[in-house]
Order: C-alpha cells, then sequence, then structure tokens
C-alpha cells in the first residue's frame, strides 16, 4: 500500500497536462539603454541593429504605445563596425546607414569613439551628420552607465543552421 501511495505522488504529478507556456505582460516604463557595438565584422552590423528594432517595436506597440521620445537610446560604435559609419563607405554600407538615419530620426543618438576613429585615420567630418564623436567610448559607456542607463551589447553569430533545420 505504501507504495502505491509513493508511486502515485511521484507519478501523477508528471502525467499532467501540459497547457503551453504563460504569456507574460510585463509592465515596461520609460526605457534608458546604452548599446555597447564593438563588434569584430563590420557586416555584422545589421543583425546589431536588430537588436534596436527589438527594443523599440515592442513598445511602440500595443499596449505600451510608447512614443520614441520616451526611449532615451543611446549607440556607442568602437569596433570595426565604425567603418560603416565614414562617409566614402556609404554605397558599401547604405542599408545599414539608412537603418541607423531612421532611428536617429526617432530619437536614437549614435556615437563613435574618437579613439577607434583615431586608430582608423578618422576625423569628425569622415561620418555623417548624424554620428556624434565622443572622447572615448569606454568612458562614455562608463558615464551614461552611472547616469542609470542600462548596458546592452549586442551577441551577433554566425548562424550555421537555419531555423527550419533546428525546429
Amino acid at each position: 500500500m505504501k507504495r502505491l501511495l509513493l508511486l502515485m505522488l511521484f507519478v501523477l504529478p508528471c502525467v499532467q497536462a501540459d497547457e503551453g507556456a504563460e504569456f507574460v505582460q510585463t509592465p515596461y516604463t520609460e526605457q534608458k539603454v546604452v548599446f555597447d557595438f564593438y563588434l569584430d565584422n563590420p557586416h555584422k552590423i545589421n543583425a546589431a541593429l536588430y537588436w534596436i528594432r527589438s527594443l523599440m517595436n515592442p513598445l511602440m506597440d500595443s499596449p505600451y504605445d510608447m512614443a520614441p521620445e520616451f526611449m532615451d537610446l543611446k549607440v556607442i560604435i568602437h569596433g570595426t563596425e565604425i567603418v560603416t559609419v565614414a562617409r566614402k563607405n556609404y554605397a558599401k554600407y547604405k542599408d545599414a546607414v539608412e537603418r541607423m538615419r531612421y532611428y536617429s530620426e526617432l530619437g536614437v543618438e549614435f556615437r563613435v569613439c574618437g579613439l577607434a576613429a583615431e586608430d582608423y585615420g578618422y576625423r569628425n567630418e569622415d561620418f555623417h551628420d548624424f554620428i556624434k564623436v565622443t572622447p572615448s567610448a569606454i568612458t562614455e559607456l562608463a558615464h551614461w552607465q552611472l547616469q542609470g542607463y542600462a548596458v546592452i551589447r549586442p551577441i551577433v553569430v554566425e548562424k550555421t543552421l537555419s531555423i527550419e533545420e533546428i525546429r
């Protein structure tokens, strides 16, 4: 009898119907975020920009209906992706530049590390007009974090399998 009772205690919870995951409507509020872009390949900029979209779009949609001015977003650029915002490379990175310009018009600030710019031989006038050049990405990141901004560093990996292959 004891064995039957123990068996029922351990087996019955496992037999319950799985109803699936629960959707949670988190009560998001105003956003203060600084994105740390430090990419090992400039072509990864498009995937990194997707992270901005992934933050903004749900907040602009219902039920939040936040206007972009309630999102204080900054992007610090200091990796190889710095070449994407150099005016001379516009043709090569046009899609990314136009996405950044669009986000800029929504209030996202794009800042380039002055030290990295110097390493690449760029001057302030070499960048598009929506770019702000700062003394250093590291001091910039520290400054904004001390002002209460969340730091998000997009991790962009090379996909080797399609979603269909791994589902």
